[in-house]
């Protein structure tokens, strides 16, 4: 038995939305069609998409948005979690009030990053500008939730369909934007590093710089063992994303050319999956994008497929174009630097929806859910705060048998100066998640 899907006009946008609903919120077998005769001879559930009325049907009217093409500066009537109780209604056959599918279509597709907008300073769309920032649902995955009213109706009204649902999943992703914080640095940043100590009179930064340098101390961003030790007690999986740029004002990692640092990002790729981390360069000269992936695939011997921008500088659809023509299969950058939550209202991995060109397309989208840099220096919480925070995002989460997905520094989980106090939040996130 299989889903029935009338629609008087099958779009492209048609076809990504109920392959959003029943192949990644959910998995049912299903047809679209067009013809109307279709509906009276289907022997199974059948959702009518369109504004005529049939019977044995569950009836939800369209908006204009799926069937549409191009942009569009009218914001639409979306749901919200709160009203979709009042959305069943009936007449001769259960209808719903609300466009749930073009609302999950507007929210994950971005389609309001598309529109003009502000940027902030770092030249991103901000989560004070989003649909669901102003409407108080941004650590909410309300797409999700919209699939469960939707599940739970469809086998409401026609007893003994199942639609199979998810299972709640774990990914832990860290990015090394810095491997070192003194080690490897190069012999001009090295002496750099140590008269700027000397001219700001910061003799404590100094002298743990000297002790680091001559092997009596542990560099600060040095974590590695410890992500690993914590990774084989929870028993989940890591990805880490390795900044592999040339020097500029927001890329100063270790050098490429380091053999340490090398010899670093070989060990964890025998551990844990590896993805580039697009530098901030990347973004105004977008042929370092491929020199860096040949940089890693070089370095690990493997096909390098996944990715995430640095600094989370994203433009759509620009970014997301640049990766496909690399062959880069699967992006985590969809989440936002200002507050935690779900930029695109979800939380599974999904295919990313190219509205400028109307198509779907081959580029999988996972989107985090919570960053150490927004809780600590945007959202300004303290460790408590933030794990209060992670806590609720968690349960949101769980709550739909999403993937979570939490993004962490090597430096933040140092417990020293600015990150006292952090590492017990990274173990309270992932002793919470992983299980």
């Amino acid at each position: 038995m299989k889903i029935l899907i009338f629609a008087p006009q099958i779009t492209s946008r048609i076809r990504y939305t109920f392959s959003l609903f029943f192949t990644h919120l959910g998995k049912a077998d299903y047809s679209i069609t067009d013809e109307p005769e279709a509906i009276s001879v289907h022997d199974g559930p059948v959702i009518n998409y369109s504004g005529s009325e049939f019977e044995n049907t569950l009836w939800f009217p369209p908006s204009r948005l799926l069937f549409e093409s191009g942009l569009s500066d009218e914001e639409p009537e979306l749901v919200i979690d709160k009203e979709l109780k009042g959305a069943y209604g009936t007449r001769k056959n259960p209808y719903i009030k609300f466009d749930i599918f073009a609302s999950a279509f507007y929210l994950v597709s971005r389609y309001e990053e598309y529109l003009p907008h502000l940027r902030d300073q770092y030249n991103r769309f901000s989560a004070k500008y989003s649909f669901a920032f102003k409407h108080g649902f941004l650590q909410k995955p309300m797409i999700n939730y919209y699939a469960g009213f939707l599940f739970d109706l469809i086998e409401k009204n026609y007893p003994g369909f199942k639609v199979k649902r998810n299972k709640y999943k774990f990914l832990n992703t860290i990015d090394i934007d810095n491997a070192w914080a003194y080690k490897e640095k190069g012999v001009v940043r090295t002496v750099g590093g140590i008269f700027k100590d000397l001219v700001t009179f910061n003799y404590k930064n100094l002298n743990y710089r000297i002790r680091v340098m001559v092997g009596n101390k542990k560099d600060p961003y040095d974590n590695f063992t410890y992500f690993r030790s914590i990774k084989k007690k929870y028993k989940f999986n890591s990805l880490y994303f390795i900044l592999l740029a040339d020097y500029g004002l927001n890329d100063k990692n270790v050098p490429v050319w380091s053999k340490k640092f090398r010899s670093l990002i070989q060990s964890i790729s025998d551990y844990a999956s590896v993805g580039i981390h697009p530098s901030f360069g990347s973004n105004t000269k977008p042929e370092k994008l491929k020199v860096e992936i040949r940089r890693l695939s070089a370095i690990t011997k493997f096909e390098i497929t996944r990715s995430r921008q640095h600094f989370l500088i994203l433009n759509l659809p620009e970014t997301y174009q640049r990766l496909i023509e690399n062959e880069i299969t699967e992006d985590y950058t969809m989440g936002f630097a200002l507050e935690a939550g779900f930029r695109a209202s979800i939380c599974i991995p999904y295919p990313f929806y190219d509205v400028d060109r109307e198509e779907i397309t081959t580029l999988m989208i996972h989107p985090f859910a919570v960053m150490d840099a927004t809780l600590k220096y945007y959202m300004k919480l303290n460790p408590d705060q933030a794990c209060e925070v992670i806590g609720k995002l968690i349960a949101e989460v769980k709550k739909v048998n999403g993937k979570f997905i939490g993004l962490w520094h090597n430096e933040t989980v140092s417990d020293k100066d600015l990150w006292q106090g952090w590492r017990r939040v990274y173990e309270f996130m992932i002793s919470n998640a992983a299980l």
